[in-house]
């Protein structure tokens, strides 16, 4: 081998160690055996000699060009390796640390409420059922005996959907889904229908355009009121705790007959208080309403009256949020500031 290729061997191996780390090598690989190097540009050269020297010289040229190679795959291999150890050393993760801190989500406490109610109806043999916010004006009103010159169908209460032939309102309760499911199915019927409901009323400390409402639906065979009073009486004991009842005080709505209003124990001094700020000493404090299926109602979804009885009930699920955690602002349940939902975890 002429001393000129063996010299070529040498400056490879020479550049080869003295490449500290990938990038270093990979530029030292360029240049001693890339498109431009003394390798390459003697591959060029034999064109230049005569026929008869090429052979051996090519041979010669190609023999140099496998010993560079060889080390540079033998350089390159070394490098990989430290650079794998190095990682392993620099980058390994203690994990005996304490981990960070760090804010977590979490369900909104509305959402909470509205699952635990969720849960404690279905233990109880009911089903959830939901329906669309935007309904029919039918649905909404009519099928629930609820008579055109009723105030609670003034603008000024329901938000109407544009144009008004269109006969669409935003809910103003939950009921049209009790009269969406009696129209889709058979009685016995037990369903608990959660959900978002909308009225025309300014926000303040106790009322909101949005609010969320849960109601009960239950069409059976000689229902009665006693079945209801059990019934109102086993979810406020759940909602508020022991010692907690409920009394039905007569009322009156459209879609009930007979109605009454739902008041509960109060929860902060057990009716046993006269300075109770809670309930102002009356020991009672209103909950929601309730009553037997107006028969008008059960007619309209196709029920037997002769043959079923039902009952409903309807609460405000922000209300009996604030009952039971003591909010006084419904503003603060609605307005997303995350200190307020902090202080109920950060749910299931």
């Amino acid at each position: 081998m002429s001393g000129d290729l063996r010299e070529l061997i040498s400056a490879a191996n020479r550049a080869f160690d003295q490449a500290k780390n990938l990038d270093d090598f990979k530029s030292a690989r360029l240049a001693h055996l890339g498109e431009k190097s003394p390798i390459a540009l003697a591959n060029r050269e034999l064109g230049k000699l005569a026929p008869k020297d090429r052979a051996a010289r090519g041979q010669e040229i190609n023999s140099v060009k496998s010993e560079i190679t060889t080390l540079a795959r033998t350089r390159e291999e070394f490098l990989i390796t430290e650079r794998d150890n190095r990682i392993l050393v620099e980058e390994q993760v203690d994990v005996t640390l304490p981990t960070r801190n760090s804010q977590r989500g979490g369900l909104h406490p509305l959402t909470i409420l509205r699952d635990d109610i969720c849960d404690l109806f279905i233990g109880l043999g009911y089903e959830v059922a939901e329906g669309p916010e935007l309904e029919s004006e039918w649905l909404n009103f009519d099928a629930l005996n609820i008579p055109a010159d009723h105030p609670a169908r003034t603008m000024q209460d329901t938000f109407f959907i544009e144009p008004l032939s269109s006969k669409l309102v935003l809910r103003t309760h939950t009921s049209p889904v009790q009269v969406r499911t009696m129209l889709d199915r058979k009685p016995p019927i037990y369903v608990i229908c959660p959900g978002r409901t909308f009225r025309s009323d300014e926000l303040d400390a106790t009322h909101t355009p949005v609010f969320n409402q849960v109601e009960g639906l239950v069409v059976d065979r000689k229902i009665t009121m006693a079945h209801l009073k059990g019934t109102l009486d086993h979810f406020a004991t759940t909602m508020f705790g022991d010692g907690i009842t409920t009394r039905l005080r007569p009322s009156f709505f459209p879609f009930t007959e007979p109605s009454a209003e739902v008041d509960i124990r109060c929860f902060v001094c057990r009716g046993e208080s006269d300075d109770c700020r809670t309930c102002k000493g009356e020991g009672w404090v209103e909950w929601g309403g309730c009553g037997m299926v107006n028969p008008k109602v059960l007619i309209a979804c196709g029920v037997d009256v002769d043959e079923y009885s039902g009952f409903a009930f309807g609460m405000g699920l922000e209300r009996t949020l604030m009952f039971r955690h003591g909010i006084s602002d419904m503003r603060e349940i609605v307005e997303g500031d995350v200190r307020f939902t902090a202080q109920f975890g950060v749910g299931r």
